[in-house]
C-alpha cells in the first residue's frame, strides 16, 4: 500500500516531467484533445437536444394520443391507411374526449417577390375544436378559421420574423399557394424549430382540393377525459380500430402511441444516432493512446539512468510502476480537460449558429455532471492504460544496468 506522503512525490514528480518536456507532451496529447473534444460535443448537444423535445413534449400534456399510419412518424412515411371515417370510430372510444385530425404535405408558397417550397397543413375549421387546436399550435396574432371559411391562412413565426424571409408575410397579406390566393389571417407562436415556424395552416377541405388528396388523414391527435388511465385508453383505441377494420392483433395498419410513448421511441433513436457518432469519434482517442505510450516508452529511456538512482536508494518496482502509470495518467487527464473545453466551446458555438441563424432553438449545449466528470475519468485512465506496458517495462529494469546507461 503506498503512503499519502509516496503519493504526493510521485504526483510531483509526474507533473514535473510533463511540464519539463512541453512541447512533446503538447503533442502526445493532440489525440486525446481531438477525441474527447469530438465526443464531449456530440453528447452535450445530443443531451441538449434530448432535453429540449422531452421539455416539449411535456408542454402538450401527458394525456394526448397520437394515432397514425403503420410505419410512420408523426404521420411522415408509412403507408396511407387513415382516411376520415375513422374519427368517428375513435370519437366513440370510452376516455376518449377529443379528436383531431390533420393532413400535411409541402407545396409551392409564393407572395411579393418571395417563392418558397414549405410544409401546408390542412386542419378542422369547427369552432368546437378551436381550444383544443390553440393548445397544440397557439396562435400569437390574429385568429382561427371561422366555419365556412376556406382561402384564408395561418402561417409560422418565422415569415414574419425571420431575415430568410425579405418580404415578411403580415395578417391581411395575400399569399400564393400552389397558384391558389390565400388571405392570411394569423400567425403562430415561436415554436423553436424552423420546419414548425416555415408551417402554413389552411382549412382541411381546401387543403384536399389543392393537394388532390380528398380524404386524406395523416394522423390524429387525441384528448383523453380526466382521470382516464392513458395506457388502457391506447388499448381501448387499438381495439376499436382493429375491429372497425377487420384485422387481427399483429395485422395493424396503424399505430396507437401515447406522446410518452412517441418520445421514448424518438430518444432511441437519437440515442443509438448519438453512439454511432461518439463511436466514430472515439477512433481518434485510440491514437491518442499510442501517442501516450510511444512518449513513455521514450521517456523510459531517457530516464533508465534515474530508474537505477530510485532502486539503488530504495524504491520498489511497484513505486516505479506507479510513478509511471501516474505520469501517463495525467497526460491523458490534461488532455481530457482541455479536450472537454474545446468540444464544449464547439457545441456551444453550434447551438448558438442553430438558433440564431437557423431558427432551430431545440439545439442546445446541455453539459450534465457525468458527462464532465465521465470525460475526464475516461482521458485518465485512457491514458494510465496506454502507460501500462512502458511503466511495466521501467519496473523491471536492473538497478546495476540503469546505472550505467548512458
Amino acid at each position: 500500500m503506498v503512503n499519502p506522503d509516496k503519493w504526493k512525490d510521485f504526483l510531483s514528480i509526474s507533473i514535473k516531467n510533463i511540464t519539463k518536456r512541453r512541447m512533446r507532451s503538447w503533442l502526445t496529447m493532440i489525440g486525446i484533445f481531438i477525441g474527447i473534444a469530438a465526443v464531449v460535443a456530440l453528447v452535450s448537444l445530443g443531451q441538449g437536444l434530448e432535453a429540449a423535445i422531452a421539455e416539449e413534449f411535456e408542454s402538450l400534456g401527458s394525456n394526448r394520443i397520437f394515432v397514425s399510419s403503420a410505419g410512420s412518424l408523426f404521420g411522415a412515411g408509412g403507408i396511407e391507411s387513415l382516411s376520415e371515417d375513422d374519427q368517428e370510430v375513435l370519437e366513440k372510444v370510452k376516455g376518449v374526449d377529443r379528436v383531431m385530425g390533420y393532413m400535411y404535405s409541402t407545396a409551392q408558397l409564393t407572395w411579393d417577390d418571395e417563392q418558397w417550397w414549405n410544409v401546408v397543413m390542412g386542419l378542422e375549421n369547427d369552432p368546437d375544436k378551436t381550444d383544443f387546436m390553440n393548445e397544440l399550435f397557439a396562435i400569437e396574432e390574429g385568429r382561427w378559421f371561422r366555419t365556412g371559411e376556406k382561402y384564408k391562412a395561418i402561417v409560422g413565426y418565422d415569415y414574419a420574423t425571420h431575415p430568410a424571409f425579405k418580404d415578411k408575410l403580415k395578417i391581411g397579406n395575400k399569399l400564393t399557394i400552389n397558384n391558389v390566393d390565400f388571405e392570411v389571417i394569423g400567425s403562430f407562436e415561436k415554436v423553436g424549430n424552423s420546419a414548425d415556424d416555415r408551417s402554413v395552416v389552411i382549412p382541411m377541405d381546401v387543403a384536399r382540393d389543392l393537394l388532390n388528396v380528398p380524404t386524406r388523414i395523416d394522423s390524429y391527435m387525441l384528448e383523453t377525459q380526466e382521470g382516464e388511465d392513458i395506457d388502457v385508453v391506447v388499448e381501448r383505441l387499438e381495439k376499436a380500430m382493429r375491429r372497425d377494420r377487420g384485422l387481427k392483433e399483429g395485422d395493424e395498419d396503424f399505430n396507437v402511441q401515447s406522446f410518452q410513448e412517441v418520445l421514448e421511441s424518438f430518444l432511441v433513436i437519437l440515442d443509438i444516432v448519438t453512439a454511432v457518432l461518439v463511436g466514430i469519434a472515439a477512433v481518434s482517442l485510440f491514437v491518442g493512446a499510442i501517442g501516450i505510450m510511444n512518449t513513455m516508452y521514450t521517456s523510459v529511456l531517457e530516464r533508465t539512468k534515474e530508474i537505477g538512482i530510485m532502486k539503488a536508494i530504495g524504491a520498489t518496482n511497484n513505486d516505479v510502476l506507479t510513478l509511471f502509470l501516474i505520469e501517463s495518467g495525467m497526460l491523458g487527464l490534461a488532455g481530457g480537460i482541455v479536450g472537454f473545453a474545446i468540444g464544449a466551446g464547439i457545441s456551444s458555438l453550434i447551438a448558438f449558429l442553430a438558433q440564431t441563424a437557423g431558427g432551430f432553438e431545440y439545439l442546445k449545449a446541455y453539459f450534465p455532471w457525468w458527462l464532465v466528470v465521465g470525460s475526464l475519468a475516461f482521458a485518465f485512465i485512457v491514458g494510465m492504460a496506454a502507460g501500462i506496458l512502458p511503466a511495466y517495462q521501467a519496473s523491471k529494469k536492473n538497478p546495476v544496468d540503469s546505472l550505467r546507461y548512458e
